[in-house]
């Protein structure tokens, strides 16, 4: 009974509760200062929004828990996105292969950047800032800075835009896009990787402390990349639903993604010395950051100052962290 107390009052339980409840605060003012906020298109569009940077979020809640950080998702979403154009349209793949290839390849690109880091010593910060240019380039060069369409492949549009989950009989409007249901889906096994595998033990335990592990006998650079490989493999999950929800793989659409994911994880808990976070509490933040972008654009706030709020909202999340931790 204690040790349950003890998990329910624990600082990252606290912060979880925090979280939902600041979201539910949002929803509650939003809903109260614009009646179209809680209109059932809304709210289904702001789930669809969530959907990319929230899967984005899971990916870099695997590597900041490891006391690193990944700036590359935004662009290897893009990158990954491309190549999925290149397999299906170019290389006539058959789709589901060509969404695995795309898969495989953002593992590939996460690998990579995993060996840089545990193989080469190279900063994460300075690894994956170098990783987030090559895959801006690539996408612009294998792409020749043009779109690629997928209007010959009406199931691929389906894939985030369709939905087979309709409620629309019990409640008009409540459609739910299939890329909600991957997201949470994605989250749901991403969760039991992170608490209930070795991998999951081995993220939090190189996040907690590195050296202690690396002395036990682990090899903790072979452990790296594989988190590393992980979270670009669900890169590449986010880059096909982006693609698929506007039909087309953008050679420069992802550059800045990486922002709003790594604020979803700070802001859901995900602590940046490392140790420390859960898929749960990204999700939530993710929702935080979309309904918080949706409400202030429904209030016609300037989107510059919408910027200026996400930002204070970070801030303010990575100092609740440093409390936390020096408590």
């Amino acid at each position: 009974m204690n040790n349950v107390l003890k998990s329910l009052f624990s600082a990252n339980a606290r912060q979880k509760v925090l979280a939902f409840a600041s979201l539910i605060l949002m929803i509650i003012v939003f809903a109260f200062l614009s009646p179209n906020f809680f209109q059932m298109d809304n709210l289904v569009s702001i789930m669809l929004s969530t959907a990319v940077a929230g899967v984005l979020g899971i990916s870099v809640t695997f590597v900041i828990i490891t006391g690193g950080i990944d700036l590359s998702i935004g662009t290897l979403m893009t990158l990954t996105a491309v190549m999925s154009g290149v397999f299906i349209n170019y290389w006539g793949l058959p789709i589901w292969t060509g969404l695995l290839a795309a898969i495989g390849f953002g593992a590939v690109a996460g690998a990579i950047s995993g060996t840089l880091v545990a193989k080469l010593k190279i900063p994460p910060f300075i690894a994956t800032l170098g990783m987030m240019m090559i895959a801006k380039g690539l996408a612009l060069v294998i792409s020749g800075a043009k779109p690629i369409y997928f209007t010959n492949y009406e199931v691929y549009n389906l894939i985030s835009q369709g939905s087979f989950l309709d409620f629309n009989s019990l409640v008009p409007g409540l459609v739910i896009p299939n890329a909600v249901v991957i997201f949470f889906g994605l989250g749901i096994v991403c969760s039991i990787i992170l608490n209930k595998t070795v991998l999951g033990r081995y993220t939090f335990a190189i996040g907690s402390n590195e050296e202690a592990v690396r002395l036990s006998g682990v090899n903790v650079d072979r452990w790296k990349i594989a988190i590393y490989a992980l979270a670009g493999g669900i890169v590449g999950v986010a880059g096909i639903l982006i693609s698929s929800r506007i039909n087309s793989a953008q050679p420069a659409l992802g550059q800045g993604y990486e922002l709003d994911a790594i604020a979803a994880a700070v802001i859901g808990g995900v602590s940046l010395s490392g140790g420390e976070g859960t898929i749960l509490g990204t999700i939530i933040g993710a929702f935080i950051m979309s309904v918080l972008i949706n409400g202030l654009r429904i209030l016609s706030v300037p989107q510059e100052w919408q910027i200026v709020v996400s930002g204070l909202i970070v801030i303010f999340a990575v100092y609740m962290d440093i409390l936390r931790r020096r408590k």
